[in-house]
C-alpha cells in the first residue's frame, strides 16, 4: 500500500477584515527552500508510483499521437516584402526551423510547398526543401543544452539583412534579445538585451529596435528604443506605465505607417501612435483611457487619406466600429458598424485594398470582407453594401484571419477548424471571392471525418440561462442513449472562448468510445460581452453552476453518468475545477486540474505577485473591499475544502509558472489529503505556464493525463 507524502504543517496567520485564516502550507511557497524542492519531488514520486498501472497506455497513447503526426512538415509560407516566411519540423527534432526563401517576383502570391520527397523525409532531411530557402533560426540549435526554451519575439528589418530573435530557457517568460545578420556569415552583432519581455519589433528603417521590460510582477511596464550597435545602457525609455493594472506592448500598424504602443488592463485600453518615418519622435495618444473602455486601432487610407479604423466599447457593449481621421483622432467620428445586442465584433484587420472584420454570433465565430474604395467609404452607406461574410457549412466550426503580413496582398489568409475538420488555411482572392485551399492538418492513419459527429446541446443553469455544450464523438461507438465515457472541459475567464477545433491527441479518447464535451460557460466569451461580464467578479459563481449544470444536463440525459464522467481545466479553468469539486463532486468520477488557480484570495491579496494587481479587474479587490474578500473566500476551492467525498483528482502544475505559482496546487492537494481525498499532484521540474516545451515532450505529458483520463472514465484502455 502507497502512502502518500505527508506534508508538515507550518501554521502562519493572516487578516483582513477582520477576519483571521490560519494557513498551515503557505511556506511551500518558499520555491528556493530544499525542503521545498525536495516536497515536490516526493509528490512526483508518489505520483508516478500511482500511475505505473498505466504506463503501458501512456506509451501507447504517445504512439498513437506521433503514428498521426506528420513529424516533417510545412507552415503555410506567409509573404512579407520579398520573401516567403514560413517554419518547418523535421522529424526526431522537438523544435521548429524558421526559414524563408525568394519570392518570384511582384505578382507571385502563390505560397512555395514542400517537396513531396522533403515532407516525406527524417531528420536527415534536407534543410534546402525549397528552392532558395534560407534558415533564418534553428530553434533545436538555440534549445541545445537546455531543459525549456521558448522563442518569444522574432522580427526581420524590412530590408530583410537583419533578424532580431528572443529567447527564454527557464519557462518564467524573460526573454533575452539578440541580433544576427542574414548573410553567408551568420554574424552575431554585440546588441544582447535582457529581461525583457516578449515582442520585441524593428521600426521600418532597421536602425531602431523596440521592447518591452517587466516589472518585479512580471508586468511589461516600460517601452524601451534601442539603437542597433549601441551599448544597451544608452537605450531610451519612450514609455513607462505607473498603473499596476495595465500592460504595455509594442508593435507596427500593418501598413508600417505608425509604430504603435498598447496600454491595457483586463476592461481599459489605450493606444499611443508614432510616426514610423520618425522612430525618435514622441508617441502621442489616440484616445485618453477612459475607465471600462477598450478600444484598438487599425491604420486605413482612404481617399488618399490616413484614417484609423477603431473598434471600441464606448457606449456600445458588445462593441461597434468608427472611422476617425489619424490627424486629429479624436475629431469626427464616422459610423461603419453599429452596435448589434446579437453580435459581439471582436477585430478588424485592415490592408492597402480591404479590411476585414471578426465578430461572434449565436456562439461561434464569423469572419467578413470589405473592399476599401479608391474615393473612401461613401457617405450613407450601410454596412450591408460592402460587408460581405464568408460562409462554412459546419454547424460547429471556429475560424479567424491570420498570417497576413503583407499591407498590398490581394487575398486574405483564414484559419478554419472544427472538431471534425482539421486545422485547415486558405487564402480568400478578395477581388473574386475564390477560396483557395493551402493546407490541410494532415492526419496519418486512418482518420476518416465521417466516422465522427459533433453537435450542440443547451441545459438549463440554476437561473434559467440557457448554456450552450458543444460534444464530438464516434457515432459508430456511442449511441447517445447510453451512458459514454466523457471528459467535460471547462473554462469561463477573461471573456476567452472555447470554439470548437481539431485535436490529433483527442482522437485517441474518441476512438475508445469517449464523449469530448466543452461546457460553454459563463465568464467565457461564446455569448457576447455580457456572457463574461455575468460570469465575474460579484457574479464569478455563475461560472461554477454553469458547469454543474451542464455536467448534471449529460447525466439526466444518459449522455454519461457519473462514474463516468471526468472533469477538465486548466489556470483559470482550474480555479473552475477545484469550485465544482467542493461543490459537485459525486457528479464526476474524476477531475483534472492543470496548472490550476485553485488558491486565488491568497494570490489576489499580495499585491507583490506577478499579475496580482491587473487581476483586481477580472476578480474585484479583496484587499481594499470586504464584500469582495468574503465572496471569494466563499468559493475559493482551497479556503473550502471539506470532508467531503471527493473524487480522485489529477493536479499537474509547473515550478517556472509565472502566472499560477506551483504553490497554489501543491497547497491544495495538501489539504485535499487533510479532508480524506486522494489527490496527485505532478511538477514539472522545468517548464512554464504553458507546460513543457518540445513537441514530443508535449506530446509525452498529453498521453501521461489522457491515460489517466481514460481509465477515471472506464472506457476501453486499447481503443477500437
Amino acid at each position: 500500500m502507497l502512502t502518500p507524502p505527508k506534508t508538515e504543517k507550518r501554521p502562519i496567520e493572516r487578516e483582513h477584515h477582520g477576519d483571521v485564516v490560519v494557513d498551515e502550507y503557505e511556506w511551500l511557497r518558499a520555491k528556493d527552500d530544499p525542503a521545498v524542492v525536495a516536497h515536490l519531488h516526493e509528490e512526483n514520486a508518489y505520483t508516478k508510483a500511482r500511475t505505473e498501472h498505466l504506463a503501458i497506455l501512456q506509451e501507447q497513447l504517445f504512439e498513437e499521437i506521433r503514428a498521426r503526426t506528420k513529424e516533417t512538415d510545412l507552415s503555410v509560407p506567409s509573404r512579407e516584402g520579398d520573401w516567403w516566411y514560413y517554419s518547418r519540423t523535421v522529424e526526431g527534432l522537438q523544435y521548429g526551423i524558421h526559414c524563408r526563401a525568394p519570392i518570384a517576383g511582384p505578382d507571385d502570391w502563390e505560397p512555395p510547398v514542400l517537396p513531396e520527397a522533403s515532407a516525406r523525409g527524417s531528420a536527415d532531411a534536407s534543410p534546402a526543401a525549397i528552392s532558395g530557402e534560407q534558415v533564418l533560426l534553428d530553434d533545436n540549435l538555440e534549445a541545445e543544452g537546455h531543459e525549456f526554451y521558448s522563442l518569444g519575439s522574432f522580427d526581420v528589418t524590412a530590408d530583410g539583412s537583419t533578424m532580431l530573435y528572443a529567447t527564454d530557457v527557464e519557462g518564467d517568460e524573460r526573454y533575452t534579445i539578440r541580433l544576427r545578420a542574414i548573410d553567408d556569415t551568420g554574424r552575431a552583432y554585440d546588441d544582447v538585451i535582457e529581461g525583457t519581455a516578449a515582442g520585441a519589433v524593428f521600426d521600418p528603417t532597421g536602425r531602431y529596435l523596440f521592447y518591452a521590460t517587466v516589472d518585479e510582477s512580471w508586468r511589461p511596464d516600460t517601452i524601451w528604443r534601442h539603437e542597433v550597435g549601441t551599448p544597451t545602457a544608452d537605450d531610451v525609455s519612450v514609455f513607462h506605465e505607473p498603473d499596476e493594472r495595465f500592460w504595455l506592448g509594442v508593435g507596427l500598424t500593418r501598413s508600417r505607417r505608425f509604430l504603435m504602443i498598447e496600454a491595457g488592463s483586463n476592461v481599459t485600453s489605450e493606444t499611443w501612435l508614432l510616426d514610423a518615418d520618425r522612430p525618435e519622435g514622441e508617441f502621442t495618444v489616440v484616445w485618453p483611457r477612459k475607465e471600462g473602455v477598450e478600444y484598438d486601432v487599425e491604420h486605413v487610407v482612404a481617399g488618399g487619406r490616413d484614417r484609423l479604423l477603431i473598434v471600441h466599447n464606448d457606449g456600445a457593449v458588445n462593441f461597434e466600429l468608427v472611422s476617425v481621421a489619424a490627424s486629429e483622432p479624436r475629431g469626427p467620428r464616422r459610423m461603419l458598424l453599429p452596435h448589434n445586442p446579437d453580435v459581439r465584433l471582436e477585430g478588424v484587420d485592415a490592408f492597402r485594398d480591404f479590411v476585414a472584420v471578426e465578430y461572434r454570433r449565436e456562439g461561434l465565430p464569423r469572419v467578413a470582407i470589405a473592399k476599401v474604395p479608391a474615393a473612401g467609404i461613401p457617405e450613407g452607406a450601410t454596412p450591408d453594401d460592402t460587408l460581405h461574410e464568408l460562409p462554412f457549412d459546419e454547424a460547429l466550426f471556429s475560424v479567424g484571419v491570420g498570417g497576413n503580413p503583407d499591407w498590398t496582398q490581394p487575398t486574405l489568409r483564414i484559419g478554419y477548424s472544427s472538431f471534425v475538420t482539421p486545422s485547415t488555411v486558405y487564402d480568400v482572392v478578395v477581388a473574386t471571392g475564390e477560396r483557395k485551399l493551402r493546407k490541410r492538418q494532415p492526419v496519418l492513419g486512418d482518420y476518416d471525418a465521417t466516422r465522427y459527429a459533433q453537435r450542440r446541446e443547451w441545459a438549463a443553469a440554476d437561473d434559467g440561462t440557457r448554456i450552450p455544450i458543444s460534444l464530438v464523438y464516434r457515432h459508430d461507438l456511442v449511441d447517445l442513449g447510453t451512458p459514454a465515457p466523457t471528459l467535460l472541459y471547462g473554462y469561463g475567464s477573461y471573456e476567452h472562448a472555447i470554439d470548437p477545433a481539431f485535436g490529433i491527441p483527442r482522437l485517441s479518447l474518441l476512438d475508445r468510445g469517449m464523449i469530448f464535451a466543452v461546457a460553454h460557460v459563463r465568464g467565457g466569451g461564446e455569448m457576447g460581452r455580457l456572457w463574461y461580464e455575468h460570469g465575474k467578479k460579484l457574479e464569478k459563481r455563475n461560472t461554477f453552476t454553469d458547469f454543474v449544470a451542464v455536467a448534471r444536463h449529460l447525466i439526466d440525459e444518459d449522455v454519461t453518468a457519473p462514474d463516468r464522467l471526468v472533469a477538465q481545466g486548466g489556470s483559470a479553468g482550474g480555479l473552475l475545477m477545484g469550485a465544482v469539486a467542493n461543490m459537485a463532486p459525486r457528479f464526476f468520477s474524476g477531475i483534472l486540474a492543470e496548472v490550476p488557480f485553485v488558491d486565488p484570495l491568497t494570490s489576489i491579496l499580495d499585491p507583490s505577485l506577478p499579475l496580482t494587481v491587473i487581476e483586481w479587474d477580472e476578480w474585484g479587490n479583496p484587499l481594499d473591499d470586504a464584500e469582495v474578500y468574503a465572496y471569494m473566500k466563499s468559493y475559493s476551492p482551497y479556503e473550502n475544502v471539506h470532508a467531503n467525498h471527493y473524487p480522485p483528482i489529477l493536479a499537474v502544475t509547473s515550478l517556472n509558472d509565472t502566472r499560477v505559482l506551483y504553490v497554489e496546487p501543491a497547497k491544495w492537494v495538501a489539504r485535499l489529503r487533510d479532508a480524506g481525498a486522494d489527490p496527485l499532484l505532478k511538477t514539472e521540474m522545468a517548464a512554464g505556464h504553458g507546460g513543457v516545451s518540445g513537441r514530443y515532450s508535449a506530446w509525452r505529458e498529453r498521453a501521461f493525463a489522457y491515460a489517466w483520463v481514460i481509465d477515471r472514465a472506464k472506457a476501453h484502455p486499447s481503443g477500437e
